[in-house]
């Protein structure tokens, strides 16, 4: 039930109104004690005795009867014309409507805008059958904050952003994520580069730590724009920890930190029931 904005009573204080009557109050001292008038507690009132608790409920204000409302039929012939994908405009010209009716009229059936005409195409994701199969790995890069701004603090900081910078208090922390695609299981370091080597070495940590828990890592896959940098690092490191490693290509998923790490490593791989998609991109490992 949705309340007026401007409405003095609800159907609680109402009852209490209609209650104090029962009990003997004069209809002006309820009307006083309730903020309304003595014509408005009457009212209550004798929707209390006709109707009961439903009485106290807020009734639509709206017309019982609009006489020129668009009839049915009418209606009916909008929404066949625009199934056809018709505008507004063509099916106002077209039944010789109002333009301004003929949109009132779609928008009430859900039918305003063209997207509306189709269902919506599902999701295509996919996802790996067993634990280790794929591992998505990523880099985020994130700013160092050294103190709060003046925004907060109401004073400048001594110096500057630049001053700092300058000595060098300034920088970029580069967080190292590995997510496994089928339990979303991640490993995560904070390492002060990105370079081929430090991703190298994360990669064997990571292998080396998802193996601690029972998963085989068999391929890992990374984002276009963080492999081209250390593609061949990663291929070194991925052989010599005994895994598959994916060429980066335009279509090659991307592990999200903030999307995919959401499960709390310590409960381990979880079995998962759903099969894996036919549209998952096949192993192509790299020599």
């Amino acid at each position: 039930m949705k309340l007026h904005a401007n409405a003095r009573t609800c159907p609680n204080s109402r009852r209490l109104l209609v209650d104090r009557l029962d009990r003997g109050w004069s209809l002006a001292e309820a009307a006083a004690a309730a903020g309304v008038s003595d014509r408005s507690a009457a009212k209550w009132l004798g929707r209390w005795r006709a109707e009961g608790e439903a009485g106290l409920a807020d009734r639509s204000s709206a017309p019982k009867r609009v006489p020129h409302r668009t009839p049915p039929s009418r209606v009916e012939a909008i929404v066949a014309l625009r199934r056809l994908r018709m505008t507004a405009a063509e099916i106002a010209e077209v039944l010789s409507m109002a333009l301004s009716t003929v949109s009132a009229v779609l928008r009430r059936v859900g039918l305003g805008k063209r997207s509306r005409l189709e269902p919506p195409e599902p999701p295509n994701r996919y996802e790996r059958r067993r634990a280790g199969e794929l591992v998505h790995l990523d880099i985020k890069k994130l700013g160092r904050i050294s103190g709060a701004g003046k925004r907060i603090t109401g004073r400048r900081a001594y110096g500057g952003h630049r001053g700092r910078k300058a000595r060098g208090e300034l920088g970029w922390e580069f967080v190292h994520v590995a997510v496994d695609d089928a339990t979303r299981l991640a490993y995560a370091e904070v390492l002060p580069n990105e370079q081929g080597d430090t991703a190298a070495a994360f990669l064997r940590r990571a292998v080396a730590w998802f193996a601690s828990l029972g998963v085989a890592v068999e391929l890992a896959t990374t984002a276009p724009a963080t492999a081209r940098t250390h593609w061949h690092a990663l291929a070194a490191s991925s052989a010599s920890a005994g895994t598959s490693s994916r060429a980066p290509t335009a279509h090659a998923p991307t592990a999200k930190p903030s999307a995919s790490s959401r499960r709390s490593p310590t409960a381990g791989p979880t079995a998962r029931s759903t099969p894996a998609r036919q549209n998952a991109p096949a192993p192509s490992p790299a020599g």
